[in-house]
């Protein structure tokens, strides 16, 4: 069963839960700035988990010190769904962990 689009509505109300968050170009995306290469190579690892344990994958970029995320549903022609604000808190609820701003 492939997970359905959201409508424009549910995608602001669900977007003004996540400070930080936009919609860029039809994904879903967050930037975190952390203290250290080390750190936001930490942080990658563990988006990457949290990835895997729920079946869903975002584009993931790692800078010197920066992680950048960007998602859709592509099994719902790229639109966005519920499982991209999963994703989202999700990684909302680690990344200070790993110090990220």
């Amino acid at each position: 069963m492939n997970p359905e689009p959201l409508s424009q509505q549910e995608t602001e109300d669900r977007l003004a839960e996540l400070p930080g968050w936009t919609v860029a170009d039809g994904r879903l995306t967050r930037s975190y700035r952390l203290g250290t290469h080390f750190a936001a190579t930490g942080l990658v690892v563990h988006i990457a988990q949290t990835q895997e344990e729920l079946g869903h994958h975002s584009d993931l970029t790692l800078g010197y010190n920066t992680v950048r995320l960007a998602v859709h549903t592509h099994s719902a022609g790229g639109a966005l769904t519920a499982l991209d604000f999963a994703l989202a808190r999700r990684v909302e609820e680690l990344a200070p962990g790993h110090g990220a701003e």
